[in-house]
Order: C-alpha cells, then sequence, then structure tokens
C-alpha cells in the first residue's frame, strides 16, 4: 500500500516544481562537464568561423569514457523543452497581475541583463580554454582579435535566456491579441487526467518537432551575434513554453500537476513510460545509423526516428513531474539553498567547466574521473560564488 500524499497550501506546492528546475540545472552542469570526455568529441581542429565545433566542446581531452554518450543523449532528449515547460508556469499570472509592460520590463531585467553580461564577459572567459588549446597564444590582444573576426559572438549556454526573453514577448503580445487563449488552453490540457495531458502534449510535440527537423540538419544552429538557436527545435521548445503557460493559467494547484494527484501517485508507471520510450528512441537510432552505413536506408525510418524522440522528450518530462510530484513533499535546507541559487548557476557555470577541464588536460586519469571531478567542482564553486554575489541586493533581484 502506498503512503498518502498530503497536498500542501498553494506557497508550499511551488518547491517541488523549484527543485524540479534545480535539478535540471544541475544536469546541465554535468552535460557539459563530461563533454570533453565524450567518445565521439570532435577533433580539435582550429579556433574561428570555419569550424565552429569548438563551441560546443571549448575543450577536449584524449581521455574518453564510453558511458557519457548515454548520459549525454538521454540528457538532450527532454532537459531544455522541460525547462521551457517550467519557464511557462508562472508567466500568465505573472502578466495578469503585473500588465505587459511591466512584465516585459522585469523581464528584461531577469533576462536581458544576465543574456549581456553573459554574452560580454561570461562567454568570452568560458572561450578562452578553447583558443589556447587550439595554439592560440597567451594573451588577451591575440584572442580578442581572433574572437571579434568570427563574425558572431557565442554566448555558450546563455542561449536560453535570450530565446526566454523572446518567448515572453510572444506571451505578452498573445495577452492583448487574445486575453482568454491560455485560459481555454489550460482548461483543455490541464484538467483532464495525466494519460490524457500527456497525449495532448505528445501530439503537440510531434507536429511542433517532426516536420521542422525533416527539412534541416538537426545540429544546425541558427545564429546572428550572440543570437543562437537550435534550428530544428525552436516549434518543440516554444510549444513546450506555451503549455507550460495554458497550465499555469488554468492553475497549478487544480491542474494535472496538483500536488496529491494522480500524477504523482502513479509515478512508477511515468517512468517505465519514459524508459520504455526512450529505449524505442536509442534502437530506432542505432538502426538508423546500421541501415545507412549499409547505405539500405528503410522508407519511414527517419521520421519514425525523429517522432520517437518527441515521444521520448515528452514521456521524461512528464515522469520527472510526476517524481518531484510525488517526493518533494518536505523541503530542505541544501535544495532551498540549490533552488534559490539554480539561475544564478545556470549562468556562471560555464567558464568553471572550461577552464576545470583545461586544467585536468595534463592528467593521465580516465574520463570518468576527470568528468566527475570537473561535475563536482564547477558545481561547488558556482553555487558559492553565486550564493556570495545574491548578498548584494540589486544582484539578487537580477538572479
Amino acid at each position: 500500500m502506498q503512503p498518502t500524499i498530503t497536498a500542501p497550501s498553494t506557497h508550499e506546492r511551488h518547491f517541488a516544481l523549484d527543485y524540479l528546475r534545480a535539478f535540471i540545472t544541475v544536469l546541465v552542469v554535468a552535460h557539459h562537464a563530461v563533454l570533453a570526455y565524450h567518445p565521439y568529441a570532435p577533433p580539435l581542429g582550429s579556433f574561428g568561423a570555419a569550424n565552429m565545433f569548438w563551441a560546443a566542446f571549448p575543450v577536449v581531452d584524449t581521455q574518453r569514457w564510453a558511458g557519457i554518450d548515454v548520459f549525454v543523449g538521454f540528457n538532450d532528449t527532454f532537459f531544455m523543452s522541460l525547462m521551457f515547460l517550467l519557464s511557462g508556469l508562472f508567466v500568465w499570472p505573472s502578466l495578469r497581475r503585473k500588465g505587459a509592460g511591466s512584465f516585459l520590463r522585469d523581464r528584461c531585467l531577469r533576462l536581458g541583463l544576465p543574456f549581456v553580461v553573459s554574452a560580454l564577459v561570461l562567454a568570452p572567459l568560458a572561450y578562452y580554454p578553447a583558443w589556447l588549446q587550439r595554439g592560440g597564444e597567451a594573451g588577451i590582444g591575440g584572442f580578442a582579435q581572433a574572437w571579434l573576426a568570427l563574425g558572431v559572438w557565442p554566448a555558450g549556454p546563455a542561449w536560453f535566456l535570450w530565446a526566454l526573453l523572446a518567448f515572453d514577448v510572444l506571451a505578452a503580445l498573445s495577452s492583448r491579441i487574445a486575453p482568454g487563449w491560455a485560459e481555454a488552453a489550460g482548461r483543455a490540457l490541464a484538467s483532464r487526467s495525466p494519460a490524457v495531458f500527456f497525449a495532448w502534449l505528445a501530439a503537440i510535440a510531434l507536429i511542433a518537432f517532426v516536420p521542422l527537423a525533416s527539412l534541416v540538419d538537426p545540429s544546425a544552429w541558427w545564429s546572428f551575434g550572440p543570437f543562437f538557436f537550435q534550428t530544428c527545435r525552436v516549434g518543440l521548445y516554444l510549444s513546450f513554453f506555451a503549455v507550460g503557460i495554458a497550465v499555469g493559467a488554468w492553475g497549478i494547484e487544480r491542474g494535472v500537476f496538483a500536488a496529491g494527484g494522480n500524477l504523482g501517485r502513479r509515478w512508477m508507471l511515468w517512468l517505465n513510460v519514459a524508459v520504455a520510450a526512450y529505449f524505442a528512441l536509442v534502437a530506432l537510432f542505432i538502426t538508423l545509423l546500421v541501415t545507412n552505413g549499409k547505405q539500405q536506408p528503410i522508407a519511414g525510418l527517419s521520421t519514425a526516428t525523429l517522432a520517437a524522440f518527441a515521444l521520448s522528450c515528452t514521456a521524461t518530462s512528464i515522469a520527472l513531474l510526476a517524481i518531484f510530484l510525488r517526493f518533494k513533499q518536505r523541503r530542505s535546507a541544501v535544495l532551498d539553498s540549490l533552488s534559490r541559487n539554480a539561475y544564478g548557476i545556470y549562468i556562471v557555470h560555464y567558464a568553471f567547466v572550461s577552464w576545470l577541464q583545461f586544467s585536468l588536460l595534463g592528467a593521465s586519469w580516465p574520463g570518468a574521473a576527470k568528468g566527475t571531478i570537473v561535475f563536482l567542482a564547477a558545481l561547488a564553486l558556482s553555487w558559492l560564488t553565486v550564493a556570495t554575489l545574491r548578498r548584494s541586493g540589486w544582484i539578487a533581484r537580477v538572479i
């Protein structure tokens, strides 16, 4: 018999979602920390616009770790989509409370200012080790010249900030053009059973992702100046953000995410669905690689793989929501601190990651050991840095 879950108050209810945001932030740090040791990390190449692999792999180590492929691949299916969904949950109540103008001013402060700081200061700091490892001379002059000659301005993980700000602008415009759309969509999406919500979200993900991903290279990124975005996922991220808005407009405490509801109680079911969906994706992807290598394409296999990606993204997102709704019913001082500092950790961690990876290049330790050390050290240093910075009142208002 499962223990009874007592529904917390509305204020207490939010901390389960805050903990989930913090958990995803930790996954982001881990994701970047181990990329230097990925078994399929690209060769070093040169530091320049002709070869931008260094933007995703600032440091590449000779020590590799086979297990990273599974971890990174799994993360990539869901974690940013779920982050956009969570980011949309409180948009509509904030719009209703502040109005579009005040809402956007607040978003520009909370998202725009950190993006500018990230692009101008933190990203060059994070990518300087990439310049050094690829033969650049130590010193600001040569690096600055090479950086400005790129024609673009890689901002690293800060792409999420400008994309979220752009989505917030669309949300504010929609509140003026169609003031009732979010509540109506929320009634259709969030007032039903978790199974119906899963069906809706899966259908939306399939429509938003598969057609576009069929037309463009899934690894291609659109860029203009410091603005980067993975082209094939713009519809997926926007649709998850819109679903978050709809759920929040209907009311988190009375919708499918309600504490003590069926979603949290059936967490094991959704975990099994997520595992099955991911294994189906892996099986299809391996089959696609094998058949393409033998020049024996199977009709519809590529589309089926893209569809499996969308379904895996949906299933894992719902499974994690269910798990955190089920088990995060008690407050934790450590998790509260992590939650308060998670946004800042996301902003600053990349520089710590790349410099730690660079500092370990000479060590002969296995890739697993290096990746673990970089992850734990980057998380701790980012956490400490942000907690210290937030002692300043104006910084705390931003991050």
